[in-house]
């Protein structure tokens, strides 16, 4: 191997993303709130099928995640209610904002997910949208819905854990 040829691996301090290689991984969007309102069972990784100016605007790191679902319909599977703006410079050729997208994903993957969906309460949520080399993909889980006080419980719990690691730390320091 040559020894300008071999490839970078880590991550970029400033974008967070995978550096070198065809296969780089950007963050787009994250859905945060996803993991807090959702136990979240099973995750599935699907390609979207785009236009141009959606690329472009996902490009400049513009979209939102909080309202968008999935779901299974004619044995295709669809993701509604994600936000990704129009492009600036676009013209007539633009986009609808929050347009049904079509995911791409084995017939058997959405087999199982839609016997999945069938049972009580749960739902299909997007997680994270994201490039992978120049293909845009979308991180879906099959997720059951939390309790306010599910909620509550996971939040004490993350408090309590950060309060046990503070009187560590301060027990190391002295």
């Amino acid at each position: 191997m040559a020894k300008g040829s071999q490839k970078k691996t880590g991550k970029n301090a400033k974008t967070g993303a995978k550096t070198g290689g065809k296969n780089a991984i950007t963050t787009i969007a994250r859905n945060r709130k996803a993991r807090h309102d959702y136990h979240i069972e099973d995750t599935y990784e699907a390609g979207l099928v785009l236009t141009g100016t959606e690329v472009k605007s996902l490009r400049e790191g513009r979209a939102s995640l909080t309202d968008g679902f999935g779901l299974i319909f004619q044995g295709e599977a669809w993701l509604e209610g994600v936000y990704i703006p129009e492009y600036v410079q676009g013209t007539w050729t633009n986009h609808a904002a929050r347009r049904r997208r079509k995911m791409l994903l084995h017939k058997d993957e959405i087999l199982k997910i839609s016997h999945k969906l069938k049972e009580s309460g749960r739902t299909l949520v997007p997680l994270e949208l994201y490039f992978v080399g120049s293909r845009v993909k979308v991180e879906i889980a099959v997720a059951l819905g939390k309790k306010d006080w599910d909620k509550r419980q996971a939040l004490r719990e993350k408090q309590d854990a950060r309060e046990a690691q503070r009187a560590m730390s301060l027990r190391r320091h002295m």
